[in-house]
């Protein structure tokens, strides 16, 4: 790989995968978090709305929903963006999505003694998912989350279809170039590890941060060893326990 190669195209290609990839966790959050919320809603309109949208864009795969963003909005409405802003909003759709199961699991998965105790307290719906579901449902979301994660990191290499030149496009026209395979996929492999492992070992420190605040303790394990919770406090009750 020349130094020219190398300053002009892959490390902008490496720069792109990471903006990808920030970009488009950021917009999957974002959704993430409010379909999540709405799913558990008393009123049935909501949760059909809110439904529809997870049932709609699980069921769509990314790289189509890309090609139709990029080739098909654009005519159709008379406008024009970066194939970049497609990419980055086809994976943010999908991906929030798919994390708005997680939020929505998380939030299911608090005791329902819980919510009576805030109802108790005279607490509204809002003061209810604010101070009781919401920090102990955190813990619960941060490693499907970090799963998801790495896959929209692996997912962004789906960008390099519409012309945006990620790290693996630099990769693909480097192969065309040299007219070699193994060397450069071997490379490219090693760097979608070390990102993923970067990103892992930052959402574990996330989730042990996030289990102190509700006052569970973790042990470290191996590096490549998950945290394991050692006791928990009731935010409500402020009961502790095993686990």
């Amino acid at each position: 790989m020349s130094s020219q190669f190398f300053e002009n195209w892959f490390l902008p290609g490496i720069w792109i995968t990471v903006q990808v990839t920030f970009f488009s966790a950021a917009l999957a959050f974002v959704i993430a978090f409010p379909i999540g919320v709405l799913r558990t809603s008393r009123l049935w309109i909501v949760r059909f709305l809110a439904g529809a949208y997870f049932e709609i864009f699980r069921s769509t795969s990314s790289l189509v929903f890309m090609f139709w963003i990029a080739f098909t909005v654009p005519p159709l409405f008379n406008i024009s963006f970066q194939p970049m802003f497609a990419g980055v909003l086809a994976l943010g759709i999908t991906y929030g999505a798919y994390a708005s199961e997680i939020v929505r699991g998380a939030l299911a998965a608090v005791p329902p003694a819980q919510r009576e105790a805030g109802i108790a307290l005279n607490f509204t719906p809002l003061q209810r998912l604010r101070r009781i579901e919401l920090p102990q449902a955190w813990p619960e979301m941060i490693p499907p989350f970090n799963n998801l994660l790495i896959e929209l990191l692996k997912g962004t290499s789906l960008v390099s279809l519409i012309a945006v030149a990620d790290m693996t496009f630099a990769g693909d026209l480097l192969r065309l170039v040299k007219n070699e395979s193994a060397p450069i996929y071997t490379l490219l492999l090693g760097l979608y590890f070390v990102f993923a492992f970067i990103l892992t070992r930052g959402m574990r420190l996330l989730e042990r941060h996030a289990k102190k605040r509700v006052g569970q303790t973790t042990e470290k394990t191996t590096l490549f060893g998950g945290l394991r919770s050692k006791s928990s406090i009731d935010v409500v009750s402020g009961t502790g326990g095993a686990k």
